[in-house]
């Protein structure tokens, strides 16, 4: 019989030791992405504009399987779109964890839909300035605050809409044709030492997507090769392997998690 011998190796994907800032994450798809942080050892600051629902998000996370010691979870109530809030979230994710090694940039609003020549155009400039010039700010203040002298893992949340037109959701999906394209920019300008990369997800059931499922799930579902919606831990798991050091030589990439759907030629 052969021996076998345990050996130690490195867990690239283990987050320990590192801070990350989650924003837009009291519920969905960053509410999941902050859980999965937790579960691989990372410190998490969660920010969202609704102090309550942001406070009860944070004992949600404390009280999970992931959670555990309360000092590993920092909740700052701010509007994305807000210079101070923004200001304020990097700030005292420095302050109280001593570092800020992840950033990941969920925030996104969407509150335009129809034809693009009939869209109110204050609508279209808010969904600009909260999905893309937030992010960049977000970026800009963690760049300052630490990333810059020691490095990091940048991750924002782009959509499949951003890679093929919808017809119906078009201020969002160019603005997150904007993200993308701010992802590879960043990317060439910040390496090597800072990692920026983007996940564009289809239809995931969040109670923001509501509306794209509304007329039946099983329906929408019946489109994607996979037969099903995607799940905010779908995007979540991949979102915590573009920030470790698994994906050590990945920088300035889009990755779908769409079920297959853009294969198909359509978008769900």
């Amino acid at each position: 019989m052969s021996d076998i011998t345990a050996v130690t190796v490195d867990q690239p994907s283990d987050l320990s030791g590192r801070a990350a800032l989650v924003t837009g994450a009291s519920r969905g798809i960053g509410h999941a992405i902050a859980a999965e942080l937790l579960s691989r050892g990372a410190a998490v600051t969660i920010t969202a504009r609704k102090p309550d629902e942001l406070a009860a998000a944070a004992d949600e996370l404390v009280a999970g399987p992931a959670g555990g010691d309360k000092g590993r979870v920092l909740a700052v109530a701010g509007n994305a779109g807000s210079a101070a809030a923004r200001e304020e979230a990097v700030a005292r994710t420095v302050e109280t964890f001593g570092s800020l090694g992840i950033l990941v940039n969920n925030t996104g609003i969407n509150p335009q839909y129809g034809p693009l020549v009939d869209a109110d155009l204050d609508a279209v400039r808010k969904i600009f300035d909260l999905n893309v010039v937030a992010a960049l700010g977000f970026v800009q203040l963690a760049h300052r605050a630490w990333m810059g002298e020691h490095g990091g893992a940048i991750v924002n949340l782009a959509s499949v809409a951003g890679l093929r037109s919808t017809g119906v959701i078009g201020a969002y999906g160019a603005s997150k044709a904007a993200l993308i394209r701010l992802t590879e920019e960043l990317a060439w300008q910040l390496g090597p030492t800072i990692r920026v990369n983007a996940v564009a997800p289809a239809v995931v059931k969040t109670k923001f997507a509501t509306a794209l499922y509304a007329r039946g799930e099983e329906e929408v579902a019946a489109a994607y090769p996979m037969k099903r919606l995607g799940t905010p831990e779908d995007v979540a798991r991949v979102v915590a392997f573009l920030a470790s050091d698994a994906a050590g030589w990945i920088t300035g990439e889009t990755v779908r998690i769409d079920g297959g759907m853009l294969a198909t030629g359509g978008l769900g």
